[in-house]
């Protein structure tokens, strides 16, 4: 469980890292996305050294998707946000779960206990709480497909990325690198479109803001994948506790930092998270 923890550390720092970055760099903010990736690649080759002779049996059926969805995914959830709200749009995010652990026993035949079914539907429900807002008078109107399309592509994710811890051929610090460089490659497109048809300018601030998201995102993968490596008959362990993890902990954070404010059903979610959680880990360990 330590590499999940240390996964959820880095994962809540990228939210972390995110939200200053809006705040005193707010333009060009894809072009700090595509350095992550470089750095993030960088960082996989100098700490691992990953193999370069490639096996001939890679599974581009996975690699190819997170190539593209990394990034992309970004976009999309900007533009969420944008036309939707932050709150539809980090609800959907969240619930991306379903999609895991449908995953987990469709996909991966995991054989899921009722005390962990118990944990699971303890947290789903947190998610609610935890996201409560008071009502407001936003409108989505033509924009739902962007939640949508944020909720498929984090559930999607997930799934290709324990694809990626069951892969053996290939060290997953080699899979890890061919996965960046494969992300940079498509994000030095986009910013070139963004460049050349948005009249957007190249931001050179964008990359030193990149070069920390891209250690930060490095270690989160990284110990998300060997905390996939290590319960490989388990992934509902892995997805559940990694989700309900950042909502505690970012939520902690934000109250902390951000002196965000809370309502009492917030409160409450977060004690159901943390419930589930425990749950989850005596159901793992039972």
């Amino acid at each position: 469980m330590i590499y999940l923890f240390l996964s959820i550390i880095c994962s809540v720092a990228v939210g972390i890292l995110l939200k200053i970055a809006k705040k005193h760099n707010n333009t060009a903010f894809f072009q700090m996305i595509g350095w992550n990736y470089f750095f993030a690649a960088v960082f996989c080759f100098a700490v691992y050294r990953p193999e370069m002779s490639l096996p001939t049996n890679i599974p581009y059926e996975t690699f190819l998707p997170l190539m593209i969805l990394l990034p992309t995914i970004f976009l999309i959830q900007a533009n969420s946000i944008k036309h939707t709200g932050i709150v539809r749009t980090d609800i959907a995010q969240r619930l991306s779960l379903i999609i895991s652990l449908s995953a987990a026993y469709v996909i991966f035949k995991e054989n899921i206990s009722a005390l962990k079914f118990s944990g699971l539907v303890i947290g789903l429900i947190s998610i609610f709480f935890v996201l409560s807002r008071e009502k407001t008078n936003g409108q989505i109107s033509g924009y739902w497909y962007l939640p949508a399309a944020v909720l498929v592509g984090f559930g999607m994710i997930d799934i290709f990325f324990k694809k990626v811890a069951l892969f053996t051929s290939l060290q997953y610090t080699s899979s890890l690198f061919l996965i960046f460089c494969g992300a940079f490659s498509l994000s030095v497109l986009i910013i070139l479109f963004q460049i050349i048809f948005q009249k957007q300018k190249l931001n050179l601030k964008n990359l030193y803001w990149g070069a920390g998201l891209g250690i930060l995102n490095f270690g989160n993968i990284l110990f998300y994948l060997r905390a996939h490596k290590i319960l490989k008959d388990n992934p509902s362990t892995v997805f559940a506790c990694m989700n309900f993890g950042v909502i505690i902990l970012g939520s902690l954070v934000g109250i902390a930092i951000f002196k965000e404010r809370l309502s009492k059903i917030n409160y409450l979610g977060l004690v159901l998270a943390i419930v589930a959680v425990v749950v989850i880990t005596i159901a793992q360990n039972s």
